[in-house]
């Protein structure tokens, strides 16, 4: 087992196959997440990857590794959008004005952009679940949130997206 030659003999070839196998589900997560800035997400899951090497002792097994490490990216999100409201209070910006820089809204209305437009926790919940194959229990435990609370995300999501794209069809 690869986390415990890791634990055992702080063997680097080990954790480098773990990252190998876990990086495109962190690293995708974290860019449908944040949208147009692939470098943040790159550097977010750099710094997941490097807080789970720190913290490997800590991981009991009650999960699979998968929802961990994307727990561990969950964390660093948060920590990116508080980063974000600061500054953007800082400076008198609207953090709410923070869409990728790729979204055109002329282009026609696609679900890329629906995701984006969608409030944080609802995008990580449809992201987590439908583009990442997570239950949504695994979902739950990656967001830290209830049960009920990641069913209440998913399905608002589904209908902001729905209505979303709906508008599109109607004044076409």
């Amino acid at each position: 087992m690869l986390i415990a030659r890791v634990l055992r003999n702080d063997d680097r070839q080990a954790f480098g196959e773990l990252v190998r196998r876990h990086q495109s589900l962190v690293r995708g997560f974290l860019r449908r997440m944040l949208g147009g800035t692939p470098e943040l997400a790159d550097d977010l899951a750099q710094e997941t990857f490097i807080k789970a090497h720190r913290g490997l002792r800590g991981f009991r097994g009650g999960a699979t590794l998968a929802v961990w490490l994307c727990a561990i990216a969950t964390n660093e999100l948060r920590a990116e959008w508080r980063r974000r409201a600061r500054r953007a209070e800082f400076l008198e910006e609207d953090p709410s004005a923070d869409l990728p820089l790729d979204v055109d809204l002329g282009s026609g209305r696609d679900l890329a952009i629906g995701l984006a437009l969608l409030p944080e926790a609802q995008r990580a919940a449809l992201v987590l679940c439908f583009e990442h194959g997570l239950t949504h229990e695994e979902a739950a435990a990656v967001m830290g949130c209830p049960l009920g609370t990641l069913k209440s995300h998913v399905s608002r999501g589904k209908a902001r997206l729905r209505d979303w794209l709906a508008e599109d069809r109607e004044t076409a």
